[in-house]
């Protein structure tokens, strides 16, 4: 049974939204896909990709969930087994939190995913320090940054020089207003910046022949819009 974390408003992603009007193209990810299931690891390590930061709620588990939803159960297999397991890692805005009080669901997730939970003390878009002490030899370049938050997941890998990978939630159901609120806050911004000619920034591994997203993907991208 999924344990509920009383998720605390999020002042620094309120904070950020001022940030944006200078520089919209933070929150714009530099790939759309429905879910993980749709992104190649081969082709993407094969860019230069060297580490994968996941978030955890509607990106691999239901909102609170201790378990996978079971459709991303390959794709994560095969993620593993292209990057190792060392270089995935998971850095969510609930567990490993100061809402996660004893980092009790924490340890929990990694007992169930196999996969590292970082703690720190801010939630994103702060807390990168916990992404370098994860991935000492690993410049941020490197790194891809998975979520199904703009305003959190998406800014958080752009401010920082990560690649970011915008994923679909898996569900609508179980999340708390906080969060339901943010997402149509960040989903009008996003629209605005683009209708203004915003893009996402510059990266370097978009210059390796993926910047249609068709060597990172096997299925559905929608990067472009």
């Amino acid at each position: 049974m999924p344990l509920r974390l009383s998720q605390s408003w999020n002042w620094p992603a309120i904070a950020m939204t001022f940030r944006l009007l200078r520089q919209p193209e933070l929150l714009l990810p530099h790939l759309e896909v429905q879910d993980i299931t749709n992104l190649n690891w081969a082709a993407l390590h094969k860019t230069g990709a060297r580490g994968l930061v996941f978030d955890k709620d509607n990106t691999l588990t239901l909102p609170y969930a201790l378990h996978l939803e079971p459709k991303l159960e390959l794709p994560l297999q095969n993620a593993r087994a292209v990057f190792g397991p060392e270089r995935l890692a998971i850095i969510s805005n609930s567990a490993g939190t100061p809402d996660d009080h004893g980092g009790v669901e924490a340890d929990a997730i990694e007992q169930a995913l196999a996969i590292r939970v970082l703690r720190r003390q801010h939630k994103k878009p702060r807390g990168f320090e916990s992404i370098e002490h994860q991935f000492p030899s690993c410049p941020p370049a490197t790194l891809v940054m998975i979520g199904d938050r703009l305003l959190t997941d998406v800014v958080f890998g752009n401010a920082h020089g990560m690649l970011t990978v915008y994923c679909k939630k898996l569900t609508g159901q179980g999340e708390p207003l906080v969060v339901r609120v943010a997402r149509r806050v960040e989903t009008w911004l996003a629209r605005f910046f683009r209708s203004r000619g915003a893009r996402p920034p510059s990266h370097p591994l978009l210059t390796k022949g993926v910047a249609s997203g068709v060597a990172l993907t096997t299925g559905h991208s929608d990067a472009s819009r």
